[in-house]
């Protein structure tokens, strides 16, 4: 009996297996630690916002200043992962990261006060965001197995999630022991410093030159235009991939409420920690869903499963717009965190496993204007609405929108519905 329940826990605990490659080992630690400080900076910098407007509509052009830059670089970062060693890129981009992050630490110490500083600051930040995001998650494949690649996934999210989950909480208490003026100084300098880890660990890869195709079509000879097209289009002609990522977008744009964080934590809850808690809620559950993910990597009908969980985002994300109690918000948007491990993990298993290599770079380009735009979009449409028709109004009904949509995509188009992920091995390069 013993036995038969410590089986049935191994099938749901998350699998570690990937973390006996060296190389994948150093990163997931280094990008850990280092996601930890970038939290610290994703709350700062709409606390910081709000404090100097005190308004959500400030707070949302966050979501531009960093969507524009993600739209235009992330498909030239694509572009580039797939031209160029893709260490050599991650070491620059990593350099631009820390300067403006250095910046922002510097702006706060000072007492600028700027807001078009911030927006400045953080669209720089977008711009290394953009073009090293496809390449970090372009390398995947090249660290670990390919029949290992939806578990270092899940692991790469999980670690995400966990230092969004402490990372906020950590912000908050900043915040409440230290008061805006201290603690965003400490917060941005706290980020510089464990970002280092990150460095050090891509310092230790090896060499990523682009590869050429099995069939005999080597990488692009330029990050250009052409390159970016010829990507797009072979996404296009990938229906199943392409519709996992509108799916995901609509989600993401409709549903994400974390531009209203600052103006509900004040208003319902009195401000203080309560705006961490918030910021850390859909990242816990995602963390919890991510160390109870076995399943996942066993999981055939990916396509059903991954609109089950889009749906089951919008309707949680409702649902906490409606909580009067802190507790229960918490709770419901922890809910949403967990769909959201779900989906993300089968979206972008579905294209690693599926894409040769020389196109992973471009659609990891993709996938990064959609899981970085998409929220940043919807920090604006959740700004807009609350200035016209207040935070409730914002919250609930983009939630409840982007469920109705997920449903009526998912029937207007059943081949995400009929994916079946042992289809994957016909189209991907699994060497």
């Amino acid at each position: 009996m013993e036995n038969a329940r410590a089986s049935r826990l191994r099938r749901f605990a998350i699998d570690l297996s990937p973390l006996a490659a060296p190389a994948y080992r150093r990163m997931w630690l280094g990008n850990g630690i280092a996601m930890f400080g970038i939290q610290l900076t994703a709350v700062a910098v709409p606390v910081e916002m709000y404090a100097l407007t005190e308004s959500s509509l400030w707070v949302g052009l966050i979501g531009i200043a960093a969507f524009l830059p993600l739209l235009v670089f992330g498909l030239w970062g694509g572009a580039v992962a797939d031209a160029h060693d893709r260490r050599k890129v991650l070491l620059a981009t990593a350099a631009v990261l820390w300067v403006a992050t250095a910046g922002l630490a510097v702006q706060a110490a000072l007492g600028i006060g700027s807001p078009v500083l911030l927006l400045v600051l953080v669209a720089v930040q977008s711009i290394a965001f953009a073009i090293s995001s496809p390449t970090r998650n372009a390398i995947l494949p090249r660290l670990v197995p390919a029949e290992l690649v939806p578990a270092a996934s899940t692991l790469n999210f999980t670690t995400h999630t966990a230092a969004s989950v402490f990372g906020p909480l950590v912000a908050g208490l900043i915040f409440a022991w230290w008061g805006t003026d201290v603690g965003l100084p400490i917060a941005y300098a706290a980020d510089a410093v464990l970002f280092t880890v990150a460095v050090w660990a891509t310092a230790k890869l090896p060499a990523m030159p682009p590869e050429p195709d099995p069939d005999g079509a080597g990488a692009p000879r330029r990050a250009g235009l052409g390159s970016i097209v010829d990507g797009l289009r072979y996404l296009t002609t990938t229906p199943v991939l392409l519709l996992s990522f509108v799916i995901d977008l609509i989600a993401m744009v409709l549903a994400m409420p974390r531009a209203l964080f600052p103006e509900i934590a004040e208003q319902r809850f009195g401000g203080g920690a309560a705006v961490g808690w918030l910021y850390s809620a859909i990242a816990a559950g995602a963390m919890l869903g991510g160390l109870t993910s076995g399943w996942i990597g066993r999981l055939r009908r990916q396509g059903l499963v991954l609109v089950v969980a889009v749906v089951g985002w919008g309707l949680a994300v409702a649902a906490a717009g409606l909580a009067g109690q802190l507790w229960l918000m918490v709770l419901l948007l922890a809910v949403a965190g967990a769909a959201d491990l779900v989906s993300a993990v089968l979206r972008q298993s579905m294209l690693l496993v599926y894409a040769p290599d020389r196109m992973r770079g471009r659609l990891m380009g993709v996938n990064t204007v959609v899981i970085a735009g998409g929220p940043r979009l919807g920090d604006l449409r959740a700004g807009a609405v609350a200035a016209g028709f207040g935070g409730g109004v914002a919250w609930v009904g983009g939630g409840l929108l982007s469920a109705a949509l997920a449903v009526l995509l998912a029937v207007a188009f059943p081949v995400l519905l009929r994916y079946r992920a042992a289809a994957t091995s016909a189209g991907g390069d699994r060497a």
